[in-house]
């Protein structure tokens, strides 16, 4: 269970990092992670502050990852970790089933860049991060 923790937390903080690099201006790696329409073109652009809520967001699941699993000394599992545990068990869930489209393991678009990397990388974490949390609340 460890190893499923700890690896779980350095994935969220690594991509938490990327989208701060982003955030700050950073460009390279964008035309892999951003979803395309038939055209080629990036279905949507996101705003600084998606990002920042993106980065920012990460790295509390990691947190709160951390705080079910009582591995922070300074605070014990409780009613609040449990709960955000809850919620981002089915958030990352339903990330890797997707949205019929353009993500996920049910995409229908899968000749994009971001599609092939969606499928060999993305929507896996989403499916381990998922299972990592489900097992640290139930």
């Amino acid at each position: 269970m460890s190893f499923l923790v700890y690896s779980s937390v350095a994935a969220l903080t690594f991509i938490s990092l990327i989208h701060f690099y982003w955030l700050f201006g950073g460009r390279r790696g964008l035309t892999a992670v951003l979803p395309e329409k038939k055209e080629g073109a990036a279905l949507f652009t996101p705003r600084l502050i998606e990002t920042f809520i993106v980065a920012f967001g990460l790295l509390l699941v990691g947190f709160m990852l951390l705080v079910q699993f009582g591995a922070t000394p300074f605070l014990q599992p409780n009613v609040l970790s449990k709960v955000f545990c809850i919620i981002f068990t089915f958030v990352f869930f339903l990330r890797a089933i997707g949205d019929f489209k353009y993500l996920g393991f049910t995409k229908k678009m899968k000749d994009s860049v971001f599609a092939k990397y969606d499928t060999r990388y993305y929507s896996p974490l989403c499916l381990y991060l998922a299972i990592t949390l489900l097992f640290v609340w139930l």
